[in-house]
């Protein structure tokens, strides 16, 4: 990698999944989405006008359908530099059709021509909000097959972040050998959230020898660390940035949850107190990354412009859906 002064050159993506609350209820609701965080964005202002770090806004079709939430994304897109992408929740996106409830099916499950006019659907919405096409994109619940990256391309996109390492979710997608740095695959820029294993040979050897998807998706919890806010603490936010500059990365890719900004929303924040506590543990990640290494903050279709110059890689050899 680069260096500058000392420091090694990072690229830094800041996501969110701007979505209808019900992430955390164990289901997701089918009709009348409530986007009340959506209102909570501007308070995120300050990374950007003050630090520096445009966001990155996968947002979902529910909050391109709701007036006040598109007022809050012109908000963010014009005042603050913000990225306005796509963010596909396929069972409240429409065509929608009746279903038993419960936790929505596995994208997989859904027959292409549906899932495809859904896409089209949030393509759709959001191109009439931007007034041109949405170029990134990123699946719900990380629910992206490589077999599903052509409908994405013939669809406009030109780069996808539904990649997260280290995980193998029972009856979905297996992203676990999947590198934490952007590659290419099916015609597209992969650009995954970056989570790293504190070993990579253990991560190998527990690949190799781990059948079930429940056990081999809960290296997740013991053996990984990443600079995602709500997911780790500070102190593993920095090592996740440390350990992924030594091994040569080149990008880091953070996110959270719009709705974790809003309180009660999720059981990791009760209330306005840890809501206010997530958004400095956010601030003082990045100063620190900006004190550590010298940092080259862009949104998901910036780093797109800049690929070529990267040298980005092919997507290398490995077993996954991804």
């Amino acid at each position: 990698m680069e260096a500058t002064a000392g420091k090694p050159v990072l690229h830094v993506i800041v996501s969110l999944d701007v979505e209808e609350e019900g992430l955390f209820s164990g289901r997701y609701p089918a009709r009348d989405c409530a986007v009340r965080n959506v209102a909570l964005l501007p308070r995120l202002a300050p990374l950007t006008l003050e630090l520096g770090f445009p966001l990155t806004l996968f947002c979902a079709y529910a909050v391109f359908s709701d007036a006040r939430a598109r007022r809050v994304l012109a908000f963010m897109r014009d005042k603050c530099g913000a990225e306005i992408a796509a963010h596909l929740h396929h069972w409240s996106t429409p065509p929608l059709t009746t279903s038993p409830g419960g936790a929505p099916e596995r994208t997989h499950a859904v027959p292409p021509d549906l899932l495809r006019r859904r896409l089209d659907a949030l393509l759709d919405a959001g191109r009439q909000f931007q007034g041109a096409p949405l170029t990134s994109f990123r699946m719900g619940r990380w629910d992206m097959k490589a077999a599903l990256r052509p409908m994405l391309k013939d669809a406009g996109i030109a780069l996808d972040s539904s990649v997260c390492p280290l995980r193998a979710f029972p009856g979905g997608a297996d992203h676990f050998l999947a590198p934490a740095d952007p590659y290419l695959a099916g015609g597209l820029l992969v650009s995954p959230i970056t989570q790293v294993a504190l070993a990579p040979a253990l991560a190998r050897l527990w690949r190799g020898s781990v059948r079930r998807p429940a056990l081999l998706d809960s290296f997740h919890f013991w053996g990984a660390v990443s600079p995602n806010p709500v997911w780790h603490s500070a102190w593993a936010m920095r090592l996740a940035a440390r350990l992924h500059a030594a091994r040569g990365g080149s990008v880091l890719h953070l996110f959270w949850h719009s709705s974790e900004m809003l309180p009660g929303a999720s059981p990791n924040v009760p209330d306005k107190a840890a809501a206010r506590a997530l958004f400095q543990k956010i601030r003082a990640f990045l100063r620190w990354l900006q004190e550590h290494f010298t940092v080259k903050p862009v949104t998901a279709a910036q780093l797109l412009d800049a690929s070529e110059t990267l040298r980005f890689p092919a997507r290398p050899p490995g077993q996954g859906d991804w």
